[in-house]
């Protein structure tokens, strides 16, 4: 039997491309070879195409792919020659561009099957302020906010946010993750140089209460009405914010898998999980995070519909803790892949 071919985009021009590029040679290395061919293509910070590494074994362990300091330029391609009857993509790629609804509009065009969100769910949890109008729309529960906008009188937001919330609070870029452009904010002269950190990546902003909060994780999986959630998990600091370096660079993380909480909540965080990826058109897989306050209150604080998927990320590690190996979520997801991708040819009358 011929081994099927699994295709894995990453880099990109967003500020976490190299998050994409661990992500990325974490994935090729659990990759079931007895079943895929991989062949995997490089976007670069200035949107290029580059043909990169084919592997039809495990890879060796100091294999490294291709980043923006080692690109060979002469294996530029155009965009559309990554398309190869019957592949699924798998984009490892995060923030604009990536998880944005983006590439996934550029691979349903070349009527390629892919792994993870469809445009809608992808453009809709990427957007922090349309996602909260969302989870409001069914009720899931989320911490007080303020919305800023680039081209609005500044000194109205900052009013706005006194008058609405209180100090500490998390100022965050609407279409960003992996911490990337957020900051803690203590006072009115901190928000200032905050949202103008903010602005850099994006013209719309979030500004959220802080609250005192354990940080609770779920991962979501499946398409349509088969869906399923894990036990959740905590993340466990030992920095008072944990930043883009903590996550990736410096690896200032520790996790409980599963978290220490009553059944009855997790129940509760998992129940809300399912519904808030129903209610973004959730497809294929997501990681659902939570802030469990010390009062007992719950939030859902974002959904992030392309999770890390580093050898340290949270997503495969809550599976693994279901039984699900990481080699055997990848397959999973492969083939939710390819269910939707028959699914939605069908519509197309």
């Amino acid at each position: 039997m011929s081994k099927e071919t699994l295709i894995l985009l990453y880099g990109g021009r967003s500020a976490e491309r190299e998050v994409s590029v661990l992500s990325a040679e974490s994935v090729m290395r659990a990759v079931n070879y007895d079943r895929f061919n991989v062949k995997t293509y490089f976007i670069t910070k200035s949107g290029d195409f580059i043909k990169t590494q084919e592997f039809i074994t495990l890879p060796a362990t100091d294999e490294k792919l291709m980043t923006n300091d080692s690109v060979v330029w002469n294996d530029k391609i155009a965009p559309s020659a990554i398309y190869e009857t019957d592949a699924v993509v798998f984009p490892v790629l995060h923030g604009p561009m990536g998880e944005d609804g983006s590439i996934q509009g550029f691979l349903e065009i070349l009527k390629l099957a892919y792994v993870g969100p469809n445009i809608l769910s992808a453009s809709s949890t990427m957007d922090k302020l349309l996602a909260k109008h969302v989870f409001e729309s069914v009720g899931v529960p989320q911490v007080p906010y303020v919305a800023a906008f680039a081209d609005e009188n500044q000194a109205e937001i900052a009013e706005e946010v006194v008058e609405k919330l209180q100090f500490p609070v998390f100022v965050k870029p609407a279409n960003m993750g992996s911490s990337v452009g957020i900051s803690k904010v203590e006072d009115l002269t901190e928000l200032a140089r905050a949202l103008t950190e903010a602005y850099k990546y994006d013209n719309r902003v979030v500004i959220e209460q802080g609250v005192d909060a354990r940080e609770i994780e779920c991962a979501v999986l499946g398409n349509g009405g088969e869906i399923s959630a894990t036990l959740p998990g905590e993340v466990v600091k030992d920095v008072a914010f944990y930043d883009y370096n903590s996550k990736y660079i410096d690896n200032k993380i520790q996790m409980d898998i599963p978290a220490h909480i009553a059944p009855k909540l997790a129940e509760q965080i998992q129940t809300y999980a399912i519904k808030a990826y129903k209610a973004v058109n959730g497809a294929g897989l997501s990681r659902c995070d939570f802030f469990v306050t010390t009062d007992g209150r719950l939030y859902l604080n974002e959904i992030n519909a392309i999770p890390g998927f580093t050898q340290w990320s949270m997503y495969p590690l809550l599976w693994e803790n279901m039984g699900l190996s990481y080699s055997a979520l990848i397959e999973k997801l492969v083939d939710l892949a390819k269910s939707a991708f028959e699914i939605r040819e069908k519509h197309l009358l």
